[in-house]
């Protein structure tokens, strides 16, 4: 393995599951977006989940804690943090990556939520989550690096990734329902967002990088100096 392709986000075999799922979020995220545009109540899943106001006081203080985490501040603690930990592992296309990954998911969310138009409350943009989408694609994202770093054979790898997504999802999604900030199906969104970003920057930043390392250095003409 040379050391450009060593060095890789989206490390060789794990291409086609992660575009099988990508595909499918961004799928659910289109479906969720039709059923629920210009809408400004919960549908029947959100109301089978259960509403926010069921959240006792301490709960809500983890949710609070939770939130954190998607907000500015938080936010660029922990993609601090992991580009830090890239760095000193001499890894900056993954550095790179762990501040991309999470920057275009929630790009994404911010220029959905205005098409979309289904609002909560005071009439807040509120599909798909932009806090949920965050910490889906950042966790997918170091999730990514440890797997291809570790290297897991059969289905490690894969679990891994998917599950360290979907736990990070989930406790995003239930603070802020539980905040009363978002519906559950906001949620959804912000998590299927995360799924079908996260793979498709991982995949261009290698296709970049390699194509970037291969230029050809242009020799001086005669006669130059």
């Amino acid at each position: 393995m040379t050391g450009e392709r060593g060095s890789a986000v989206l490390p060789a075999g794990r291409h086609t599951w992660l575009g099988l799922v990508a595909a499918l979020a961004a799928l659910v995220v289109v479906a969720l977006a039709g059923l629920y545009a210009d809408g400004s109540r919960p549908g029947a899943l959100d109301r089978r989940i259960g509403a926010a106001e069921d959240a006792g006081p301490a709960w809500r203080d983890v949710a609070l804690g939770v939130d954190f985490l998607g907000e500015p501040g938080g936010a660029a603690l922990l993609v601090a943090a992991a580009a830090a930990g890239a760095l000193v592992l001499r890894r900056p296309r993954a550095a790179v990556f762990v501040v991309l990954g999470p920057a275009l998911a929630v790009l994404v969310t911010k220029l959905l939520k205005p098409l979309v138009g289904r609002t909560i409350h005071d009439g807040s943009l509120s599909f798909p989550s932009g806090h949920t989408a965050f910490l889906t694609a950042f966790a997918l994202a170091v999730a990514l690096l440890a797997a291809g770093r570790t290297g897991p054979g059969g289905t490690a790898g894969p679990a891994l990734v998917l599950g360290a997504a979907t736990a990070a999802g989930a406790a995003m999604g239930w603070a802020q329902v539980a905040l009363g900030a978002h519906y559950p199906t906001d949620a959804l969104g912000g998590w299927c967002t995360a799924l079908a970003v996260t793979p498709a920057t991982a995949w261009l930043l290698d296709r970049t990088a390699d194509r970037l390392g291969r230029r050809p250095v242009e020799a001086p003409s005669p006669g130059r100096r």
